[in-house]
């Protein structure tokens, strides 16, 4: 059995890269899509084998100590009885408990996976599935490049050429914003590691390299902001935690200069890609476009193309064939149109529709008392937008996290989220040892990114990741106090 749930944390770091491909499907309903993932099958497998392990070793039944934990998932899933899509819902806290007891099994197995061969065997792990991860994202950009079909190489519609002049890839995931999500805790473990190691290791400067490299490859605004925050975090509590100040400044600034390395690869990668993608913009607006985005379009030194709007075409001719001329012209424009990207730099109605979905929830949540305090009930968030009239289908979603629960289970559930997360913190300040600073970088950085998105199945990584870092990193010796 020990051996079992060892091989499974092993896995888990593969596991979680697949969110999305491959997947089952089951068809979908009004307000949702019904479908399976590996991360899924793995949740079910670990809580299964966990849960007899568990009743093995007599530690099951000791989850009554915990029952602060237990208050805030007890009532979202209280909340099922009023939800608007009580279908969703059940499914919702379906995987919301699978994964909590998965936390639980791992916290109370702790001892199992405290040798150090374990924990090398599990870095590598970790690091593998990340550089395996990053190896397919640079394959899809070339595949894309040349024109392979998106059913082989699965990048996302809204990833290819045609978007920016240059593609961005997915990985495994639906969307890059939850490709960049994953790229979030690889990125911290090794910045962590490569600072707080005695000796330089080159090993994590290059881990680091190519995994924030990765990040602006894959182009997540989300996911780049969040590491941004988290960046800063880090550095500010390694500065004021660490005795040896000049020690960890040397280390902080080789962090950062590695990752202004990896910005300026990527970088001058989405230009070259830009060259020699299938429409007609170039290295210079290529670049142009990436740091125009990224900036809210605050930063812009785009260049105005107007050639398409003085094509050379045949003068009229002298016998009168002007039919000729016009479909010259019409063939001229309708291959300048094919050549040209969807979006020449900052998408600020992809902002706006965010804003406005917010603004939206917030206004269906004042509605009555009822919502105030309680919500809408688990998985009610877009059958409530759709019944108040403002999306045109209620499988339209609020992207951010913390607005869509405020939605769903109102003051009282949140409440109930902030006494969770002091709970976590204070625990992991008290207990984490040398992992305290790592496992709270995490609960910021991913805090931080759902601000960008909702949702449990494509995230699983961001609730189970903390918890195994904390075990795996728990009794490192280092200089940190």
């Amino acid at each position: 059995m020990k051996k079992l749930i060892r091989f499974l944390i092993l896995i888990l770091p593969f596991c979680l890269i697949f969110s999305y491909h491959p997947v089952i499907s089951f068809g979908s309903s009004e307000s949702m899509n019904l479908e399976i993932s590996i991360p899924i099958i793995w949740l079910i497998i670990f809580d299964v084998v966990g849960f007899v392990a568990l009743i093995k070793e007599k530690k099951f039944f000791t989850i009554y100590k915990k029952w602060m934990f237990l208050l805030f998932p007890t009532f979202l899933t209280a909340s099922i009885l009023w939800s608007l899509n009580m279908t969703r819902g059940f499914l919702v806290m379906g995987v919301f408990w699978l994964i909590l007891i998965a936390i639980y099994i791992i916290y109370e197995l702790k001892s199992w996976f405290n040798e150090t061969s374990f924990k090398k065997k599990f870095l590598k792990c970790f690091f593998g599935a990340g550089l395996l991860v990053v190896g397919w994202c640079v394959l899809q950009c070339i595949l894309d490049l040349v024109g392979v079909s998106r059913d082989v190489s699965l990048i996302c519609a809204g990833c290819m050429s045609k978007t920016f002049g240059f593609p961005h890839p997915n990985g495994f995931a639906i969307e890059p914003q939850f490709m960049g999500n994953l790229l979030l805790a690889p990125i911290f473990v090794s910045l962590y590691l490569l600072v707080n190691e005695e000796k330089f290791k080159w090993k994590y400067a290059v881990l680091a390299f190519i995994y924030v490299a990765a990040l602006f490859l894959v182009f997540s605004r989300g996911a780049i902001y969040a590491f941004i925050v988290g960046a800063i975090f880090m550095t500010v509590l390694l500065v004021v935690k660490v005795k040896e100040k000049k020690f960890v400044l040397k280390r902080i600034g080789a962090g950062f200069i590695i990752t202004i390395l990896a910005f300026l690869f990527s970088l001058n990668m989405q230009g070259v890609m830009a060259a020699l993608g299938p429409t007609n913009d170039n290295y210079v607006s290529g670049i142009a476009k990436v740091v125009n985005q990224l900036s809210l379009g605050m930063i812009d030194f785009r260049v105005k193309n107007e050639s398409s709007s003085c094509q050379m075409v045949p003068e009229e001719s002298t016998d009168g064939k002007k039919e000729e001329q016009t479909a010259v012209i019409d063939k001229i424009d309708s291959d300048d149109e094919e050549k040209t990207s969807t979006f020449d730099g900052y998408v600020e109605e992809s902002t706006e529709v965010r804003l406005w979905l917010n603004e939206k929830a917030i206004e269906v949540w004042k509605d009555n008392a009822k919502n105030l305090l309680v919500g809408v009930g688990i998985g009610g968030a877009g059958e409530a937008l759709y019944e108040a009239g403002f999306t045109d289908s209620p499988k339209e979603i609020i992207q951010n996290q913390y607005i869509s629960l405020l939605l769903e289970v109102g003051i009282v559930g949140v409440v109930l989220m902030i006494l969770t997360i002091v709970l976590m913190v204070v625990y992991t300040i008290k207990n984490g040892a040398f992992a305290a600073p790592l496992v709270l970088t995490l609960f910021v950085v991913f805090g931080v990114s759902l601000c960008f998105f909702a949702g449990l199945p494509n995230v699983i990584h961001i609730y189970l990741l903390p918890m195994v870092l904390y075990i795996v990193f728990k009794n490192k010796k280092c200089i940190v106090d």
